[in-house]
């Protein structure tokens, strides 16, 4: 994980999220500042449901997506309501290291166990699930995911600022990426 770059002070910002929503939420996260009162959303959050992953920031500051992987794809509508009628101009795609949906296909016979033992499936049922949604949801690598999903919104929202961040669950804390130092373009380059 060299290519992330810890955030423990304010100057470490990229300028580019200065006096953003972003900035903010690594105060807030990061450096533990004081909560506002804010009077709607600043921004949208999309996230990992991982249990692990809980931010620190006030009430009514973003709206939360958690889906497997922060994989967005399928809740697009979403993403598109809360820039259309809730305002906001800003998404922080969140990604984090030790993902379950991260080689996803590795975790094939445990899903199939699981879902015998803990759900009342047979195994067909159990295995023709997963066979049908793995693939959907399969994300192999957290930090490739993490780029191609944020170029992806970036073409999809280009008025929209959109910040990819990593969350270690090891520290619990917010990390900014090298490739996002400069704006990497929609082909991987920078």
């Amino acid at each position: 994980m060299s290519n992330l770059i810890e955030i423990s002070d304010e100057a470490e910002i990229f300028p580019k999220y200065k006096n953003t929503p972003i900035e903010k939420l690594f105060k807030y996260h990061n450096f533990g500042y004081i909560f506002e009162k804010p009077s709607k959303a600043e921004m949208l959050v999309g996230m990992c449901m991982d249990n692990r992953n809980q931010l620190t920031i006030p009430n009514n500051f973003a709206y939360i997506l958690r889906t497997g992987g922060g994989n967005l794809r399928s809740i697009e509508f979403k993403i598109s309501y809360a820039i259309g009628i809730g305002g906001v101009k800003c998404i922080a795609l969140i990604g984090h290291n030790h993902c379950g949906m991260a080689n996803l296909i590795s975790r094939k016979q445990d899903f199939i166990r699981g879902m015998v033992n803990n759900a009342g499936w047979t195994e067909k049922q159990a295995e023709e699930h997963f066979m049908s949604f793995a693939p959907i949801f399969e994300i192999e690598n957290e930090m490739d995911f993490l780029i191609s999903e944020t170029k992806r919104l970036r073409e999809k929202y280009p008025k929209v600022l959109i910040a990819p961040l990593f969350y270690k669950v090891e520290d619990h804390l917010l990390y900014l990426l090298e490739a996002d130092r400069v704006d990497f373009d929609l082909k991987g380059n920078m």
